[in-house]
């Protein structure tokens, strides 16, 4: 994979954002990558359509939700990710960085 492309899509008044940005902080951060994303707000007419369809927070990793696909939705709703520990409102570091591990060894999934 020779470019890293992380996207964060959320709702302005989540109350996960910024868990969900510190995870991405901190993944980037021990995969030695600069430390840079892109952010879109789910209803502003700038996002893609397709991202638009997305639970908040919901991050991408060169077009692959880090949680699997699951995160569409038909309304404004908290997106709820499954760890080792349970279920968080936003993904951990260690998912981001497997979604990383996987696009690097599938390399042809990558969006």
């Amino acid at each position: 994979m020779d470019r890293l492309r992380i996207e964060l899509v959320y709702e302005p008044t989540c109350p996960n954002v910024e868990q969900a940005r510190d995870a991405i902080r901190k993944a980037l951060a021990a995969l030695g990558a600069p430390v840079a994303w892109r952010e879109w707000v789910r209803d502003d007419p700038a996002t893609p359509p397709a991202l638009r369809e997305l639970a908040s927070p919901t991050v991408v990793v060169n077009g692959q939700d880090v949680g699997g696909g699951g995160g569409s939705i038909a309304a404004n709703a908290c997106r709820i990710y499954a760890d080792d520990c349970g279920c968080i409102g936003a993904p951990s570091v260690e998912l981001i960085l497997r979604t990383v591990a996987r696009q690097r060894s599938y390399p042809e999934r990558a969006g």
